[in-house]
């Protein structure tokens, strides 16, 4: 029997609290984006999951898609200027400035946007462009 999207989202994301290694649930988050492309969290967990795997290319992609689909999540945003400054892209302000607009008035998504800096620190630690997303958004 084939599982739900939900079901299959889920999963993959007890599967990364409980500190499975991000490589192994990547296509666990294809699947999700393939079958609900429109869903813009399996978008921004998929482009983390690049991230914290050293594959910024694919991890500018999905983060461009998950803005693009949902242009006030400050997570999403925070990916897309990740995964911009892993590439050596231009245009990070316009997306940190944004971040911190919607950050400053939703005390929710700010705690969710630091609990997941704080995690990426801890799973990839001396990680230098999140060191200065950090820096930018709270410093």
């Amino acid at each position: 029997m084939t599982q739900t999207v939900e079901t299959l989202f889920d999963e993959g994301l007890e599967r990364y609290k409980a500190g499975e290694d991000p490589e192994l649930l990547i296509p666990v988050f294809k699947e999700v984006c393939d079958r609900a492309p429109k869903t813009s969290s399996a978008w921004t967990c998929l482009s983390w999951l690049y991230l914290l795997t050293e594959k910024p290319g694919k991890a500018y992609d999905t983060a461009q898609k998950a803005v693009k689909l949902n242009p006030q999540d400050p997570q999403a945003r925070v990916n897309l200027s990740l995964a911009m400054l892993e590439a050596g892209k231009k245009g990070v302000r316009e997306h940190i400035e944004l971040t911190q607009q919607i950050i400053m008035v939703a005390a929710e998504l700010r705690e969710e946007v630091e609990h997941n800096i704080q995690d990426g620190l801890v799973r990839k630690p001396g990680w230098k462009s999140l060191e200065r997303v950090k820096a930018w958004l709270f410093d």
